[in-house]
């Protein structure tokens, strides 16, 4: 690493530790009232409204994961912070836009344009993952995946009692804001280090079947999949599941808000604290027991019988997934050379994208013809399947453990 990284990628973390919580805090502040601003819009009754809230909300996800791979091999050639640079203008312009959509049809094709221009906090993963001292990875990457969960737990939260206040598109306007003052921060304080062109083109681009880690590589494209389909797999069921654990029917929406944040809750606490750990212990060590823990605690949230006990789980299992995306990237980067980073953590970004997508349809199939709680039990099966697989891999396979 050049000395120029070495100098200012403690300031580039905390700019994309920051832009990466304003980013998705904006992008999941609009998920609670999603479907009453799909109303607006003209949608009329319950099933029209909840199939198109759905579409608008998986649109994002799939053109997202699709463009991802492609984002990150631009960044390998053209720079990293030029690609976070583009994410945050693009994501502040189409989600205000979205406050001036007059119909369905507006509002899907800015999420689905939004997706595309997105991907700030996988970006700010890059870089970071190239420019921290590799003794240190593990604990920038886990405090980019904190400040990303940290979002995810404080934006629908913030969704929920915004519009009240200010109007639905108010707060369209209000989170394109906060994404242009990641804007501002990312194009005024990150630095790159300069490269030296006629090295550059010098340098023949190595090919998949050249890179030495490929199984490796694999491995943690699937172990992302099955953390996000873990994290999601619950979200189709959670408000009926909730529902039938307790007979007070006004106090289901806020249980089911409280068990969806608790995971990140959990997340946010330890991904610096794991990714630490996995510095000094081995990523690949802290990947198996996070994924084995996981599985373990999926078993009995299938036979809870009240809804704090759901949380108390849902909050242990955020502590296990706090570590993963973080080892992930430090594991990929660690077995592939810097001018093929973007274009692999693009791919890894796609199959973290798959699982939110499959997640959901995996949860709903599953509650509907087996019944809620064995939810759980697959996406446990899975998990520890993902356990075993990680230590047949990358484990069992290496005589000296993966860092």
């Amino acid at each position: 690493m050049s000395e120029t990284g070495n100098t200012f990628w403690h300031r580039n973390l905390i700019v994309c530790m920051v832009g990466s919580f304003s980013t998705v805090f904006a992008m999941t502040l609009m998920l609670p009232f999603l479907p009453l601003f799909v109303e607006q819009l003209g949608v009329t009754g319950h099933a029209a409204v909840v199939q198109w809230a759905g579409i608008a909300y998986s649109a994002t996800f799939l053109s997202a994961g699709l463009i991802a791979p492609v984002w990150g091999r631009l960044g390998d050639r053209y720079g990293r912070k030029a690609m976070l640079v583009r994410a945050s203008l693009g994501m502040a312009l189409m989600v205000s836009l979205m406050g001036f959509a007059t119909n369905i049809w507006h509002l899907l094709i800015l999420r689905l344009l939004v997706g595309l221009a997105g991907g700030y906090s996988s970006g700010a993963t890059i870089l970071i993952a190239v420019q921290a001292p590799a003794k240190r990875s593990g604990w920038a990457l886990g405090m980019i995946a904190s400040g990303v969960m940290a979002g995810n737990l404080a934006g629908p939260l913030a969704g929920g009692w915004l519009p009240p206040l200010i109007g639905i598109r108010a707060t369209f306007w209000l989170a394109g804001a906060l994404i242009f003052i990641a804007f501002l921060l990312t194009l005024l304080l990150i630095r790159e280090p300069v490269k030296s062109s006629g090295k550059e083109t010098n340098k023949e681009p190595v090919s998949w079947s050249q890179l030495p880690g490929r199984a490796a590589v694999l491995c943690m494209l699937l172990t992302g999949l099955l953390l996000m389909l873990a994290n999601m797999s619950i979200e189709p069921i959670i408000t009926v599941f909730i529902r039938a654990l307790t007979s007070d029917t006004a106090t289901v929406t806020h249980t089911a808000g409280l068990v969806m944040s608790a995971a990140a809750l959990g997340s946010v606490i330890s991904a610096s604290w794991l990714g630490r750990l996995a510095d000094r212990i081995g990523h690949v060590r802290v990947i198996t027991g996070a994924l084995t823990a996981t599985g373990l605690l999926l078993i009995p949230q299938a036979f809870v019988t009240a809804g704090w006990q759901l949380i108390g789980l849902r909050f242990l299992m955020g502590i296990a997934l706090g570590g993963l995306l973080p080892c992930i990237a430090a594991v990929i980067r660690s077995r592939i050379p810097e001018e093929r980073v973007g274009g692999i953590m693009g791919y890894s970004v796609s199959a973290q994208f798959i699982g939110q997508f499959t997640g959901p349809l995996l949860g709903g199939f599953t509650g509907a013809h087996f019944g809620m709680r064995f939810v759980f039990l697959v996406t446990s099966l899975l998990m520890l399947a993902g356990a075993a697989l990680n230590w047949r891999v990358l484990l069992r396979r290496n005589a000296s453990p993966l860092k």
